[in-house]
């Protein structure tokens, strides 16, 4: 399994040449992997899902344990889900270079290429357990909940907080980077499972994970 694991980060190329010759696609891993990373995601919203209930406990009596456990729930299967629209974009990209594959076999590779990001999700969990205790989270009364400039100034302070900004920061750098590897590892996995040369493999992965950085980088700026 580490070899496995090793294999997939630093050798992509033989590792995804070696996948083809089987002849039924095994999601075991995949889902090993994704699941590792729904797990590292689901601490991080379990994090940051407490302080919004901390912050609306007052207003909503018992709407914490919703909200917290809304936000764990809610990151595990948006990994799956980030997945499956993954490689959907990615399979209709290459058809447009004639990609011959299926998208099952597709399916396989996006999923052993989400490796790298485990590993920064695991690193973004642990720079919020280190971050999320020095947000300062303002409180929201029930009167504030009936006034809606009230309440964009009270969620406008929060990601204001010289902690919170910090840590949206670390953790936007953390996605880009660790991202940037999955697509390296989703290059070769694309160009094996659709039978792409490198330089289209490139383009379709490429153009749907720059303009995903793009979109971070203007959201990061907005807040």
């Amino acid at each position: 399994m580490l070899r496995t694991f090793i294999n997939i980060l630093i050798r992509p190329g033989a590792f995804f040449s070696g996948l083809m010759g089987e002849k039924e696609e095994s999601f075991k891993w995949p889902l090993v992997i994704l699941l590792a990373g729904g797990i590292a995601a689901a601490g991080y919203g379990y994090l940051l899902g407490g302080s919004t209930a901390q912050m609306m406990s007052d207003a909503v009596p018992g709407i914490g344990m919703i909200i917290t456990l809304g936000s764990v729930v809610g990151a595990v299967i948006g990994v799956f889900i980030f997945w499956i629209i993954w490689t959907a974009v990615v399979f209709a990209l290459s058809m447009a270079f004639k990609g011959d594959g299926s998208f099952k076999r597709t399916l396989q590779v996006i999923g052993y290429g989400y490796l790298p990001q485990v590993i920064g999700s695991v690193i973004t969990l642990i720079a919020a357990i280190e971050y999320v205790p020095k947000i300062v989270v303002p409180k929201i009364t029930s009167a504030m909940m009936q006034d809606p400039a009230a309440m964009q100034q009270v969620m406008t302070g929060l990601m204001r907080d010289p902690a919170m900004v910090e840590l949206t920061q670390i953790t936007t750098l953390i996605t880009i980077v660790f991202l940037l590897w999955s697509a390296n590892i989703w290059i070769f996995g694309l160009q094996h499972a659709r039978k792409l040369s490198s330089r289209d493999a490139a383009l379709c992965v490429g153009i749907p994970v720059v303009l995903y950085i793009l979109y971070m980088i203007y959201s990061l700026g907005v807040s």
